[in-house]
């Protein structure tokens, strides 16, 4: 019995909004990941892009469960020697607020190419409006 796969010009790719509001972040990055990996189909391929848009909004509200917001570290480099630096969660916020989706979200998805193509699929806004409405996203509910 051969496995079914699904052409790639069949595949139909939806648009969803999120509101990430008082929503826990990893509960709701492991829900936003499956469905960027298009877990939730049944044409669901490991090695086939058929996941769906998906945007976050108020990613500014975001919670995170205890110590987290001090002790959670995050790590960039520079590109200079030495160049390595740090921040917490709490920092990270007010700097750059979608970071903290962005970042939890790609941690879930494949190391590789196509895990890189999914991730372009993800938009993460701030505050409440985003300029996708002429796609037509429905409210996804996580």
């Amino acid at each position: 019995m051969k496995t079914y796969l699904a052409p790639v010009n069949d595949i139909e790719k939806k648009w969803y909004v999120v509101d990430a509001e008082d929503k826990i972040l990893g509960r709701l990055a492991a829900e936003i990941a499956s469905r960027l990996r298009g877990k939730h189909k049944p044409t669901f391929s490991t090695f086939i892009d058929n996941g769906d848009f998906i945007i976050v909004t108020n990613a500014d509200k975001i919670r995170l469960t205890g110590n987290k917001w001090e002790d959670k570290k995050y790590y960039h480099h520079t590109g200079y020697m030495g160049g390595i630096k740090e921040a917490n969660a709490k920092k990270l916020m007010e700097v750059h607020p979608t970071e903290l989706v962005i970042t939890a979200v790609k941690g879930m998805l494949p190391k590789n190419r196509l895990g890189r193509a999914q991730l372009k699929k993800l938009k993460v806004y701030a505050g409440t409006a985003h300029p996708h409405e002429a796609q037509q996203p429905v409210v996804l509910d996580i």
